[in-house]
């Protein structure tokens, strides 16, 4: 028998715990049925914690997640909570989290199911088929970079500052991430930057060529203006396969890329950090919508992107490609199904709860096991 993967489950607020439980079902079954060989752990964050310990999220909690071979994140944010100090906000506990275990990539992938091909903005024959992952390089740049701040100037108007650092060493770790991946799916990385005007954007071009020349050759290679790239993934967004790109430029255009699915509550995502203990590396896996206080404890929340998040840890920390591949189709039979629950359904459409929903992928997974 394999050894056991340790995984950490945080449903946290909102739908969060709805949604797990429907992950936590597909694992039971890939426990019985695939030999999957894990140990799974609970705890409380965001105002699960708060509510309970008065933190939102315990050092113990921080403990367990950087022995764990990953996390699986629901949500955090609960109205209840919005009058406290920022320290003690929900959102902190993904904030720590991140910040703790130096998650500093964050994958997100925009992968159009076949079946809500007509949900997208852009035409079928430019958006059908579309699968890239964009590895945004989360805990540098602008977002990070001094001297920050507002200041008042000698004539009394104010200057806000913001700096855009990087360093080899930052380029170079995220680059890895993605060239990485990339030798897992078409093996093609898209460097994304502006060298044209910024000079961090010169530093990271020429730290992603040298090392794509002394370690990844095997890896096709492009480059790309980030304006340019914006006009691209809504021109012929199927030329990507994996982008990287810094902090500023892969938040703006991971959501632009998200959209072109044309369902944004049902995406997932993975921030991955550095290694810690022999192979392993941090990782966190979570779907990309919040908590959704306004429909918590209605049973209707869709399960999917938590359930997708799985299929991505399953495949990135646990090389289970496999099954998580598995996972992605049944998802796709269920879509091609009809099924819909209440956030990507259309006019005519009768919606599903989060417990049909789920019950409906572990049909589909029985089938194509």
């Amino acid at each position: 028998m394999s050894a056991s993967h340790k995984i950490l489950l945080l449903p946290g607020d909102g739908i969060g715990p709805e949604i797990m439980a429907q992950a936590v079902k597909i694992i039971d079954w890939l426990k019985a049925e695939r030999g999957l060989n894990v140990d799974l752990s609970e705890d409380l964050v965001g105002g699960a914690s708060l509510a309970k310990y008065d933190v939102p999220i315990r050092d113990e909690v921080i403990a367990k997640a950087k022995v764990a071979d990953a996390v699986l994140f629901g949500s955090v944010g609960d109205p209840a909570w919005k009058d406290v100090p920022f320290d003690r906000r929900p959102e902190v506990a993904i904030l720590r989290l991140r910040k703790d275990l130096n998650l500093y990539a964050n994958l997100r992938p925009a992968k159009l199911f076949d079946p809500l091909l007509s949900a997208s903005a852009l035409k079928p024959d430019v958006v059908r088929g579309l699968d890239l992952m964009i590895v945004r390089e989360t805990v540098g740049g602008v977002y990070f970079g001094e001297p920050r701040g507002i200041e008042t100037l000698p004539d009394g108007t104010k200057r806000g500052i913001n700096t855009e650092v990087y360093t080899t060493a930052e380029i170079e770790r995220v680059a890895r991430v993605a060239f990485d991946l990339a030798r897992l799916r078409s093996g093609r990385v898209c460097s994304v930057e502006k060298g044209n005007v910024m000079e961090s954007g010169l530093l990271w071009r020429e730290v992603v060529t040298d090392l794509h020349k002394r370690e990844y050759s095997d890896v096709t290679l492009t480059h790309m203006l980030a304006d340019n790239c914006a006009m691209q993934l809504v021109r012929d967004p199927r030329q990507f396969d994996v982008m990287v790109t810094g902090n500023l430029f892969g938040d703006l255009l991971s959501d632009l890329a998200s959209m072109l699915t044309g369902s944004l509550g049902m995406l997932p995502s993975a921030t991955l950090g550095t290694p810690v203990g022999s192979d392993k590396r941090a990782a966190l896996y979570e779907p990309i919508h919040g908590s959704a206080p306004d429909i918590a404890g209605k049973g209707i929340a869709n399960p999917l992107a938590q359930i997708l998040s799985l299929a991505m840890l399953l495949r990135y920390s646990l090389e289970r490609g496999e099954d998580a591949a598995l996972i992605e189709q049944a998802v796709s039979d269920v879509l091609a199904s009809g099924l819909r629950t209440a956030d990507i359904a259309a006019a005519g459409d009768t919606p599903v709860g989060t417990e049909e929903m789920g019950a409906a992928v572990l049909k589909a997974l029985r089938a194509r096991a």
